[in-house]
């Protein structure tokens, strides 16, 4: 009993370090749908975050430094988005979709040097007396930071959004620009905040696969995650406590993958790694059928372009 206790208790250890990028990238790419701006980059935010934080980490030997490297690096991709489209009102998704594929391209020239490279990650918690107490140790104290992290970001997100005067005018922003701009908030600051944010949040997910999760750089090593956190914000209905479940959930078909593949089931093994893919799909399809859902929740002006002077 207390073996298969400790083996539940290591599978969702596991779960939740699967699901933590997941939850960098949605979080922050919900508070920028939230402001009003669809950007469908994060793919590519993440890819550039990832390959930025190994580079300063295998260079500075301090993961951590690497980290905040690959969140500024995210950041500094959420900005060139914004200034196409916040300020050259250039259109959203197809701007999106250019600097996701161009993400794609720059990490994989910049980290083309640092393939073989390995370097000492950031290691999971380790509290003498708490981290090898029997199961509970697992499931509290023996996470990545990361983890720890993310779950903090998903409660300030939501504490932001919903119970402040700040979070209360993103949304307003979100829910209609030019009746926002009337009352005198600043629409495009408020914009390029909530993207830059995001930016940040996509390359913190990034940089916690590369130096933390793996830790090592390989091309495209986010596989699609990105693009699965652009399907969680839609899942969560933009409420920041859902994305949890959604990352997590992710996380958790992604390992049944790794489980079945170790134990040779007679499966091919492109089958098992398109697993969570199919999974978010059939979620998704499922959310679709709740069509009055997705209207009440999403942000009116998502998507839509604003400038001042018109």
């Amino acid at each position: 009993m207390e073996a298969a206790a400790e083996h539940v208790a290591t599978l969702v250890a596991l779960t939740l370090a699967g699901g933590t990028p997941l939850v960098f990238a949605a979080l922050g790419e919900l508070v920028t749908e939230k402001s009003g701006v669809l950007n469908l980059g994060v793919e590519g935010m993440m890819l550039v975050g990832a390959v930025v934080s190994f580079i300063v980490a295998a260079t500075t030997r301090q993961p951590w430094l690497g980290a905040l490297a690959g969140a500024a690096a995210g950041a500094a991709m959420a900005a060139i988005f914004g200034v196409l489209t916040l300020s050259l009102m250039a259109n959203q998704v197809a701007t999106g979709l250019a600097l996701s594929l161009f993400g794609v391209g720059l990490s994989a020239f910049i980290g083309k040097g640092y393939v073989s490279v390995m370097i000492a990650g950031i290691k999971p918690l380790s509290i003498p007396g708490l981290s090898d107490a029997p199961i509970v140790g697992k499931l509290l104290f023996a996470h990545s930071p990361f983890v720890y992290l993310s779950l903090l970001l998903c409660a300030l997100v939501h504490w932001f959004l919903f119970r402040t005067r700040a979070g209360l005018v993103v949304r307003a922003v979100g829910e209609s620009a030019s009746s926002a701009h009337a009352i005198g908030f600043p629409v495009v600051a408020i914009r390029y905040f909530a993207v830059l944010f995001g930016g940040a949040c996509a390359g913190l997910g990034g940089a916690y696969m590369a130096v933390a999760y793996t830790p090592l750089w390989t091309e495209g090593m986010t596989a699609g995650r990105g693009w699965i956190a652009l399907a969680l914000v839609v899942f969560a209905t933009w409420k920041p406590a859902r994305v949890l479940i959604g990352a997590y959930l992710f996380g958790g078909v992604t390992l049944v993958q790794f489980q079945a593949q170790a134990m040779g089931v007679a499966v091919p093994s492109q089958f098992l790694s398109m697993l969570p893919y199919l999974a978010t799909i059939v979620v998704l399809t499922l959310i679709s059928r709740d069509a009055g859902a997705i209207r009440r929740n999403a942000p009116a002006s998502l998507g839509k372009p604003f400038h001042p002077d018109t």
